[in-house]
C-alpha cells in the first residue's frame, strides 16, 4: 500500500485547493472562473469584519483580486451559478446539470422539514410568488409578502412569500440573478439557465458518478465521508458504494497518510498518487490571511488531521467563553498554518485593526515572520479599503 508522509500529504491537498500556487496571475474574467471551476465553487458568507468570506478565499489565490472582478461573472454573467453545496455558494454554470438531483431531493425533503420548522403558509405563495416573478421581473424577498407577518425569531424567520422564494430556488423554479449587498434577487429559471443546460438531467448513477470523482480530484485523497460530503449531494452510503466499484475497476486505490500526530490513517486516492506533481513541489514561502470558510478549512476535521489546526469559528459563541474572538482569521505561510489573527477593518476610522495574534504551538513569531505578516496586512488593508493598519496592546498572545 503507498504511505504518503505528513508534508507530502500536505502538498497534494494544499495543490488540489490552489494554495501551492504563488498568488498571483488575473485575478479576473476566465482566469477566475479557472480557478472556481479548479476549487469546484466558492462559498458566500455575509459577514464583512475584513471583508467577506469569498472575496477573502479568491483574494489568498490571487492578491490582484477584488470583490467586483467576481461580480462580473455572477451578476448574469453567463458563468455561474448560486446554488448549495453544505452552504450557499457560487458554482461553474457548466456544473449545473449536476445539481439537478439535489433540487429534486430538496423538493421533497424542505417541504417536509420546513413544515416543521413552522414556515406557515409558505406552500401556498409558491404560485403568486411565481406570478410575480413572471409578471415583474426579478425581485427580492422584500418585493413580495409585503401584507405577511414576519415572525419574532430573528433573521432567519422568514415571512411565508420569503420561504417560497427560498424553496423555489433550493428546488430549481427559481435562479439567483445577483445579490444586492448581500440580498438575493431571484427570476424564473427558464429565463436565466439556457434551454440545452436546464434541460440536461442526469441520471441519478451518473450524478453520483460525477460528483465522487469531482470530490475525489479536488481533495486529492479522500474516505468516502470526506467524499459524499464535499458537494453534500450524496450520502456516505452512496458515496462508499461508488467507492467499492471503483476499487474494483481500478480507477482508485486504498493508500495511507501521515497525519500531523503521526498516525497512519487509511484513505483512498487515484492510483497515481506517488508520482503527482504535486510531490515535486514547494510552497510559496508567503504569509496569506485565509478566510474561516477557505475550502481548505472547510472540513475542521481534516485540518486537524493534516495541519494539526484545530479551529473552531466563535461568531456563535458567548463573548465570555470565546477562546480567541468573534472572527479569527487563520494564517497560512507555505504548507503550514502558523497562527490566527483577531483583526477588524474600521472603514469609518480608516484603518484596519488587529486586536491580538496568536502564534501556533512550536511556531516562532521572529522578524522574518513578522515582517511577512505585515506585507499581508498591508495587502489586506487595501482589499478591505482603508489607509492604515493599527495595533491593540499586548497584540502578541501565546495559546
Amino acid at each position: 500500500m503507498i504511505t504518503l508522509g505528513n508534508a507530502d500529504a500536505r502538498r497534494v491537498f494544499l495543490d488540489r485547493h490552489a494554495l501551492l500556487d504563488a498568488p498571483s496571475g488575473a485575478p479576473n474574467g476566465s482566469a477566475l472562473l479557472d480557478l472556481i471551476t479548479r476549487l469546484g465553487f466558492v462559498q458566500l458568507d455575509s459577514i464583512n469584519t475584513v471583508a467577506r468570506a469569498h472575496d477573502l478565499t479568491l483574494f489568498a489565490r490571487r492578491s490582484r483580486y477584488r470583490p467586483e472582478h467576481l461580480r462580473r461573472l455572477y451578476d448574469r454573467g453567463g458563468a455561474l451559478f448560486e446554488h448549495w453545496t453544505h452552504d450557499a455558494s457560487v458554482i461553474p454554470l457548466d456544473f449545473f446539470p449536476w445539481w439537478r438531483l439535489r433540487m429534486q431531493r430538496d423538493a421533497d425533503k424542505l417541504v417536509r422539514q420546513w413544515r416543521n420548522w413552522r414556515r406557515d403558509g409558505f406552500e401556498g405563495q409558491m404560485q403568486s410568488v411565481l406570478d410575480h416573478i413572471r409578471d415583474h421581473g426579478p425581485c427580492g424577498s422584500s418585493d413580495v409578502g409585503q401584507d405577511e407577518k414576519k415572525g419574532s425569531g430573528g433573521w432567519w424567520d422568514w415571512h411565508p412569500s420569503k420561504t417560497a422564494l427560498e424553496y423555489l430556488w433550493r428546488s430549481g423554479a427559481l435562479a439567483v440573478v445577483r445579490r444586492d449587498g448581500f440580498r438575493k434577487v431571484y427570476d424564473l429559471t427558464e429565463r436565466v439557465i439556457e434551454d440545452a443546460r436546464r434541460n440536461e438531467v442526469p441520471e441519478a448513477s451518473e450524478t453520483t458518478d460525477w460528483c465522487c470523482n469531482a470530490a475525489l480530484d479536488r481533495l486529492g485523497f479522500a474516505t468516502p465521508g470526506e467524499i459524499a460530503k464535499f458537494w453534500d449531494h450524496l450520502t456516505p452510503a452512496e458515496a462508499k458504494a461508488w467507492a467499492t466499484a471503483a476499487l474494483k475497476r481500478g480507477e482508485i486505490a486504498e493508500i495511507c497518510i501521515t497525519q500531523a500526530d503521526g498516525k497512519p490513517r487509511k484513505t483512498l486516492a487515484r492510483p497515481d498518487i506517488a508520482t503527482d506533481a504535486a510531490l515535486e513541489r514547494t510552497a510559496p514561502a508567503r504569509l496569506r490571511v485565509l478566510s474561516p470558510f477557505d475550502p481548505a478549512l472547510r472540513d475542521r476535521a481534516r485540518a486537524r488531521r493534516l495541519f494539526g489546526f484545530d479551529y473552531t469559528i466563535e461568531v456563535f459563541v458567548p463573548e465570555a467563553k470565546r477562546r480567541y474572538g468573534y472572527y479569527v482569521f487563520p494564517l497560512m505561510q507555505g504548507d503550514r498554518l502558523v497562527g490566527r489573527v483577531d483583526m477588524k477593518a474600521h472603514r469609518d476610522a480608516d484603518k484596519l485593526h488587529v486586536r491580538a495574534l496568536w502564534p501556533e504551538p512550536r511556531v516562532s513569531w521572529g522578524k522574518g515572520r513578522h515582517a511577512a505578516f505585515e506585507a499581508e496586512l498591508d495587502r489586506i488593508r487595501r482589499l478591505a479599503g482603508v489607509e492604515h493598519v493599527t495595533w491593540g496592546q499586548d497584540w502578541l498572545r501565546s495559546d
